[in-house]
């Protein structure tokens, strides 16, 4: 019924900034976001939780992005946003989302991004 749809990638120098979005494919019956989380996955590494927004709007940042992320959504646009400033080169990863969703008939779904790159290099 729902996917996620991840856009926003790409190169950039250290120093700059990329916002990425996730966005449901579908939003008739979908009341909001119930939580959303950002994970990347370096090269050759585990993957880590980079940033969750719960249920009340409260947000936990890993300790390596703490002041330089900013994650957010729009419930309107059932869409979540994970702005990125200050980057650097070890923040080179493939970026996914995970959000779930409450629909009009109570019921939750929980899914994926499909994965984007960003990459931080001079």
């Amino acid at each position: 019924q729902v996917q996620l749809v991840e856009s926003g990638g790409g190169l950039v120098q250290p120093g700059g900034s990329l916002a990425l979005s996730c966005a449901a494919s579908t939003s008739g019956n979908i009341v909001n976001i119930n939580t959303l989380d950002w994970y990347r996955q370096p090269p050759g590494k585990q993957r880590e939780l980079v940033a969750s927004l719960g249920y009340d709007g409260s947000t936990n940042y890993a300790e390596s992005v703490k002041g330089r992320f900013t994650i957010s959504r729009d419930n309107a646009k059932h869409t979540g946003y994970l702005q990125m400033s200050s980057l650097k080169v070890e923040d080179t990863a493939v970026y996914y989302c995970n959000i779930e969703f409450r629909f009009r008939d109570d019921m939750t779904w929980n899914g994926w991004g499909q994965g984007i790159q960003v990459t931080v290099s001079s």
